[in-house]
């Protein structure tokens, strides 16, 4: 599983240079299909990382009167929202050798 912590990548839109991102499969499209797949599993698992997070707030016998912001989980979320999309990170793991795909 894939921890947020730690994750290094670009957080703004960046260009990438195509003949390094074709080269492992001769196809840019290939490649797309590969970190697209790879960026589904990292948005999964940073999806649920958060979700376990925030689960340990919640007040499951509550009205909505009862219901009140925490702090905690407010900080939380910020810091979900403030990391690198699934997107970037597949990239960024496209490009330094770190995905294992194999074609059927």
């Amino acid at each position: 599983m894939t921890s947020a912590k730690g994750i290094k990548a670009e957080v703004s839109t960046i260009t990438y240079d195509r003949d390094k991102i074709e080269a492992k499969v001769g196809s840019i499209y290939e490649a797309i299909v590969i970190m697209g797949k790879r960026a589904e599993q990292i948005n999964a698992e940073i999806r649920a990382e958060l979700h376990q997070k925030l689960d340990e707030f919640a007040i499951h016998n509550s009205t909505l009167e009862e219901v009140f912001e925490n702090r905690e989980q407010i900080e939380i979320s910020k810091y979900y929202e403030k990391l690198p999309k699934p997107t970037s990170i597949a990239i960024k793991e496209w490009l330094n050798d770190e995905i294992y795909y194999r074609k059927y």
